[in-house]
């Protein structure tokens, strides 16, 4: 029976007040995500080009470069936009739909679960692993992962847009996402999913490293050893930077919560780690060090050429 005034746009406050700021910052973003378009996108055609990357690992790989290419151009092109305008505005549905592409990085969470399941089967169950990662096995895998990542965000963004809002339309970030979206709501609720996913996801990861690392550990040849820890190197370096933005962004107490510091965590966590991920694998793999030689020096001509 209370009275609420109907929401009908949320005024975003961004990252800069002063046009000085907002030209470099506009200049930053569009570097930013021109590298990060054009690594993810060279990284799939990479793996597309060269048949010795046509494994689980690189499938898995390349559908993570699909889903940062996704991820970023959600936030960064519109806040692009709103810093040359000055526009601070954004409208209900803009906003919704916005944060329903946001929620897809619960995709990714459950990539980087894979990716480690990947790594314990070739690593320490490396007889049976043409058995338990054939084609078929991790198609349906990935199948599974993008379902259940756009069930979590239909979920997620219907939930939260029928809540109902009412004083305060202002949000103190460049872009809608949920925690800010619940402190806005008239109602008392919390949200978990986000949590949920990504606890589940991170146990799995870390109980398949746990054997990957003791399994590593055994190997009597320094060899072996040196190799496997190559191969794990960049997924726990890519792993390590994800999850620790994204813990401190969505899973620490609200009265910790810091408006400022949450601004930059968020900046690294949907702008940057999506441009460092194909440097990571890059920089890091022997194997797609020489696949990308290879295809410069036009020793193996692209395969979709």
């Amino acid at each position: 029976k209370t009275n609420y005034t109907l929401v009908t746009e949320f005024i975003l406050l961004g990252l800069a007040d002063t046009v000085e700021l907002q030209i470099t910052l506009f200049l930053l973003f569009f570097v930013v995500h021109t590298l990060t378009v054009l690594g993810n996108v060279g990284m799939i055609l990479l793996i597309r080009a060269d048949s010795r990357l046509h494994t689980p690992m690189y499938f898995f790989l390349a559908n993570l470069s699909f889903v940062d290419v996704c991820y970023s151009s959600t936030i960064t092109p519109k806040k692009r936009v709103d810093l040359l305008s000055g526009k601070k505005t954004i409208s209900f549905v803009v906003c919704f739909v916005q944060m329903y592409f946001i929620t897809l990085d619960t995709t990714e969470c459950f990539l980087f679960g894979l990716m480690a399941y990947d790594s314990y089967v070739a690593i320490c169950k490396p007889l049976l692993y043409s058995l338990l990662m054939f084609r078929t096995v991790y198609l349906k895998m990935e199948a599974g992962d993008f379902t259940a990542g756009l069930l979590n965000s239909i979920i997620h963004t219907s939930y939260i847009s029928s809540l109902p809002f009412c004083g305060s339309n202002v949000i103190h970030h460049f872009f809608c996402d949920s925690p800010l979206l619940f402190k806005l709501s008239c109602s008392d609720t919390i949200s978990t999913f986000a949590g949920v996913n990504m606890i589940g996801a991170l146990l799995v990861i870390l109980t398949s490293y746990s054997y990957v690392l003791f399994s590593i550990f055994r190997m009597h040849s320094g060899e072996g050893r040196r190799k496997a820890f190559s191969t794990c190197a960049s997924h726990l370096t890519a792993i390590t930077l994800f999850y620790s933005t994204a813990i401190y962004t969505y899973l620490r107490l609200s009265s910790s919560y810091f408006q400022s510091q949450d601004k930059v965590s968020s900046v690294f966590y949907t702008v940057v780690i999506p441009m460092l991920n194909p440097l990571i694998y890059s920089l890091r793999n022997k194997e797609v060090k020489v696949a990308f030689w290879d295809v410069i020096t036009r020793k193996r001509i692209p395969s979709f050429l």
